[in-house]
């Protein structure tokens, strides 16, 4: 599939983002010089009319407008002059340059709200209002949140590297969860249609796959690469040709991509025989569980029920809780997933909990409360596929 010139900006922005991060240690002239790159890019290209190599000619001219900035300025110290010479050298891109800015965001020193922001601006170029919406603060307020990110990792000196052996295991967390969040944020947009950042979806499974080959021995590595996997392989049967959600048990299972679907079980069966079981080694069970059914009939719910009970002992969140609920009415009927909802607090703002609420009530035969439960989920936040797709429901209950 051809991309359009947006599209093709936006894929290598984090990229070459990195990359003048590590050339010219500076967060500020690094994402100015990148901004000036993406202007030229606008002016001189179009969508059927792009560079024959888009990285490498977006990294060019960004180093050079990186070179210019530098040059305006009335007084360079030693750090500049370095950052000069490593501007005019042939280096490009390096293939850790985006694991080195991932690692140098999500430090300890950084609050992990403010971690998990700078890594979808930076990494996923995330626009700050997008960010914001998702934390549920105002675009001001997230962008100071980044702004004193960035200031902290210039003031506090925090090295752009990937930690030695012995720091890894303080930064896996918060690295995980960012990786996750990159992938979800483009296998499910939430703002726009559900397929707008898709590719940040690839994103994501490249970025599991550099930590995975860096900490080989890590499970949770393993299991967050086997996640991203088996969930995206079943992306390319979630639509139908007008753009409209198909649910799971109504997907093309031949459109499903067999190649990743293996690599995840058989990564699944890699980490889990290390026996130190992880959330995401939990849930790429759940998931792989899902993609390697034959049909909706044969997938292994009871199986599934059991790992959604694991993983609510491995993290106590109830988004798992409303997701075991859905497992729960497969294997026991509607109003045991329903009776599972109602234990649930803290979600009155989160559209796939009515509308998971809905579908029971639904199957139920409870039509006015159904109703209710959809148009529930209708206030809340949410991208525009979801909404059309929940709209729908709610007049065929009408």
């Amino acid at each position: 599939m051809s991309r359009s010139l947006s599209e093709t900006l936006r894929l290598e922005g984090g990229q070459v983002l990195a990359t003048l991060i590590r050339m010219t240690g500076r967060f500020d002239l690094a994402e100015d010089a990148l901004q000036d790159a993406l202007l030229v890019a606008n002016e001189k290209f179009s969508d059927d009319r792009l560079p024959d190599n888009p990285a490498a000619w977006l990294t060019t001219v960004a180093k050079r407008k990186a070179l210019d900035r530098l040059r305006r300025e009335s007084k360079r110290a030693a750090k500049e002059a370095e950052a000069m010479s490593m501007l005019t050298s042939d280096q490009d891109t390096q293939p850790t340059d985006q694991l080195r800015l991932l690692f140098t965001c999500c430090h300890p020193a950084l609050s992990p709200e403010a971690r998990v922001a700078l890594s979808l601006r930076t990494l996923g170029g995330v626009t700050t209002k997008e960010i914001a919406r998702a934390f549920l603060v105002s675009e001001s307020t997230m962008g100071q949140r980044i702004s004193r990110a960035k200031s902290k990792i210039a003031s506090a000196h925090i090295p752009y590297r990937v930690p030695e052996d012995h720091e890894l295991p303080d930064r896996l967390d918060a690295v995980l969860n960012v990786i996750y969040l990159i992938f979800t944020t483009g296998h499910h947009a939430p703002f726009g249609s559900w397929d707008d950042r898709v590719d940040l979806a690839d994103e994501g499974i490249r970025l599991a796959r550099m930590l995975a080959e860096l900490m080989p021995d890590e499970p949770e590595c393993l299991g967050l690469l086997a996640l991203c996997l088996a969930t995206a392989a079943r992306q390319p049967a979630r639509q139908s040709r007008d753009g409209s959600i198909v649910l799971l048990a109504d997907q093309d299972r031949s459109l499903w991509n067999q190649r990743q679907i293996a690599e995840a079980a058989e990564l699944v069966d890699v980490a889990l025989r290390r026996r130190r079981a992880g959330p995401y080694q939990v849930q790429a069970a759940i998931s792989t569980l899902h993609s390697i059914a034959k049909t909706s009939e044969q997938t292994d719910w009871p199986q599934i029920v059991s790992l959604y009970r694991m993983l609510e002992q491995l993290v106590d969140s109830p988004v798992i809780t409303v997701n075991r609920a859905v497992a729960e009415a497969e294997v026991s009927g509607p109003q045991a997933g329903l009776e599972l909802l109602d234990t649930v607090e803290g979600l009155d703002d989160w559209h796939f909990y009515w509308s998971a609420r809905a579908d029971f009530l639904r199957r139920l035969y409870r039509g006015e409360e159904a109703r209710i439960a959809y148009k529930r989920a209708l206030d809340c936040d949410m991208n525009e596929t979801d909404r059309a797709f929940l709209t729908k429901r709610l007049a065929e209950v009408g």
